[in-house]
């Protein structure tokens, strides 16, 4: 049998598929079990596009062509959009050695969005040389569209480079995928330029133009995105007039088709029947097959039908659909998104102190949405009421606090609403209470074995709290300061603000740590100051180090060229008509006469009287018995006895004798 199927192979052509699937077709009418034909016809039917029937003849053929075919088995299964079965039938029992079984999982892996997995297969792949020609290249290509995945996800690893290499502006697959780890980091014009490097790769290439046409299109896409993002709506438009629709619909699936539809609608300056609009762009992202969309790209879709949805004011619908969203506190940004869409609709698009009063009503309904809850805060910080945003977030904060489950510790010391605290009581200058609120997310997610938030969030979380808390002058926040830091840079040597940040940790904390290791990492003092000009701080004012010998003052006087500060002009209306702008105002107009320090009383009483209120003016003394020196009296009571004085006085003349 074997001999016979040898015969039949060899009659046909490596390239006629049909052939070979007619010849494993006669050959298993004859003897179905035949292992070798079942194989034979299942390359076959890859090569022919057709991953279902390949699927079918596996499952149909029994355990011993899993085993045999494994590897086409998983590959089918791949193709077939089954990325999670074809992951577990090529990791089965598979030696690590099988480098066919292990490109076919970790393609299968990032498809089912297991990008961890997918990172750990390319790199144990790229640890040896590649079996077949351009495997290392292939390599590359599919580590940096991993690394871009874990960087849309949040979950970037340690490895994952920082900025683009060399290597990646050589081809322009290599560049597509640094340009879209820069939009993941939000490097908008660092993006920009590796997508116009890629698109020039690929013109630049010796492909068919049919195939330079079918790449070119979903760079233009990310093109798109990212000046959409930057706000050229102008060149946005531009571009989308470029982009040929004919090429989307012939190369490529329907779900780089929507998205270049969406992106072609975003760019458009144009006022549009926003009920038009939601009829040609509502999709549901379960919808857009073969390939799904990624969770982030259907989150993104989600949120524009939700915008088409209030555009064409189907504000129940999206009550309806928002309203279990939160029943517990989540860190899912999704979610919390939605919510914010679902308090739109509950105002009906308005805002201001309007759209509060309907709000609050939801939130206390519903006291576990986050997205809610930003959006009321939002709303009070728009009012000009901060402490109303502030005591709100403190009192879930509170709530989540008395908590026993441990998800909701997590949503307490989250970094994202941490920084929404912190960033409102620094606006009101509360510091120790924003140093206090990042020491204690700090001290949480150091304990915490495997944080559910990405790596770069509590990065940056750790250096704002280091940061504040090296002002502390409490020892414990200064060795906590320390703790960050080390760890920060334990993780990542490289990091010069993780290298300062220790050094002027331990400068406070254990000035005997700081090594010339330590030291070593900072930028050197030269260096900083390479590009000052000494002469010129001082030519503009700068105190001198030493003072001149004619003067005892080390800072330098006014140069007598300094311009005089200008005089505020009056309005007429507001001056006399026998005003003279030429002489000088009395300062002291605005005071009464008497408290004028060009008032001179006239006559002996008034003289005294002015003499007996100054401070620090000779008392005269009793004519009464007593003591010598008399206590000077309150000046009310004064002029009461000089009143009633004036009173017997008066009485005496109109009684006659006495």
């Amino acid at each position: 049998m074997a001999a016979t199927l040898a015969s039949l192979l060899g009659q046909a052509s490596m390239t006629d598929h049909e052939q070979v699937l007619s010849a494993c077709e006669a050959t298993l009418s004859q003897s179905k079990n035949d292992v070798q034909a079942q194989q034979v016809k299942i390359v076959a039917l890859l090569n022919l596009d057709r991953f279902q029937d390949a699927v079918a003849t596996v499952e149909a053929g029994g355990e011993e062509i899993k085993r045999t075919a494994r590897l086409e088995y998983a590959y089918a299964l791949y193709k077939n959009g089954q990325a999670a079965k074809a992951a577990e039938v090529a990791r089965q029992d598979g030696s690590e050695s099988d480098r066919g079984l292990r490109h076919v999982e970790a393609q299968a892996s990032y498809r089912h969005q297991d990008f961890e997995r997918a990172s750990e297969l390319y790199r144990n792949l790229s640890a040896q040389r590649g079996a077949v020609n351009n495997e290392d290249m292939d390599l590359r290509i599919n580590m940096g569209a991993t690394y871009a995945q874990l960087e849309w996800a949040g979950r970037v690893s340690a490895d994952a480079p920082q900025k683009p290499a060399r290597e990646d502006m050589e081809a322009f697959e290599t560049a597509y995928n640094a340009a879209c780890q820069s939009i993941a980091r939000d490097e908008l014009g660092q993006a920009e330029v590796l997508l116009r490097r890629a698109k020039e790769l690929c013109e630049a290439s010796e492909m068919e133009q049919e195939e330079k046409d079918a790449e070119i299109v979903p760079i233009s896409i990310q093109q798109l995105y990212v000046l959409i993002r930057q706000g050229r709506l102008e060149d946005a438009q531009a571009l989308a007039a470029t982009i040929d629709s004919k090429n989307v619909h012939a190369f490529h699936d329907s779900s780089t088709q929507f998205i270049a539809q969406t992106n072609t609608a975003a760019s458009s300056t144009e006022s549009s029947n926003p009920y038009l609009t939601h009829r040609t762009l509502y999709k549901t992202p379960s919808t857009i097959l073969p390939d799904r969309p990624f969770t982030y790209q259907s989150a993104a879709i989600q949120r524009n039908n939700y915008t088409l949805d209030l555009l064409a004011h189907k504000y129940d619908g999206i009550i309806r659909s928002t309203a279990n969203l939160a029943a517990t506190p989540t860190l899912d940004s999704a979610t919390n998104s939605f919510s914010a869409f679902g308090a739109a609709a509950h105002t009906r698009n308005q805002a201001g102190k309007e759209a509060l009063k309907t709000v609050l009503p939801v939130l206390e309904r519903r006291p576990n949405d986050i997205g809610l809850l930003l959006v009321c805060m939002q709303l009070y910080i728009h009012s000009s009421n901060p402490a109303a945003a502030i005591s709100l977030l403190e009192n879930f904060f509170t709530r989540l606090s008395s908590s026993s489950e441990p998800s909701a510790q997590d949503v307490r010391y989250a970094p994202g609403l941490i920084g929404v605290l912190v960033s409102l009581y620094t606006s009101r200058g509360q510091t120790s209470h924003a140093r206090s609120e990042l020491a204690k997310a700090a001290r949480y997610w150091r304990q915490h074995s495997n944080p559910p938030i990405s790596t770069r969030a509590l990065g940056h979380l750790y250096k704002s709290a280091g940061a504040s808390l090296l002002n502390s002058s409490v020892p414990a926040d200064q060795q906590l300061a320390a703790d960050l830091f080390t760890f920060m840079h334990e993780k990542d040597a490289s990091d010069r603000y993780a290298a300062a940040g220790l050094v002027a940790a331990l400068a406070r904390a254990n000035p005997s740590a700081i090594t010339e290791e330590k030291l070593s990492a900072l930028t050197p003092l030269d260096r900083l100051i390479s590009g000052i000009d000494v002469s010129a701080l001082e030519n503009a004012g700068v105190a001198k180090s030493t003072p001149t010998p004619t003067s005892t003052s080390t800072k330098r006087a006014a140069p007598d060229s300094a311009p005089k500060p200008k005089t505020k002009k009056l309005k007429k209306s507001k001056t006399p008509k026998d005003f003279d702008p030429t002489k000088k105002m009395d300062p002291e107009r605005w005071l009464p006469i008497k408290d004028r320090s060009s008032y001179r009383p006239k006559g002996k009483k008034g003289k005294a009287k002015q003499a007996m209120f100054m401070q620090g003016g000779a008392v005269a003394e009793d004519s009464g018995a007593g003591s010598g020196a008399s206590t000077p009296a309150p000046a009310a009571q004064l002029v009461e006895g000089k009143s009633n004085a004036a009173k017997n006085k008066n009485k005496k003349k109109k009684g006659g004798k006495w």
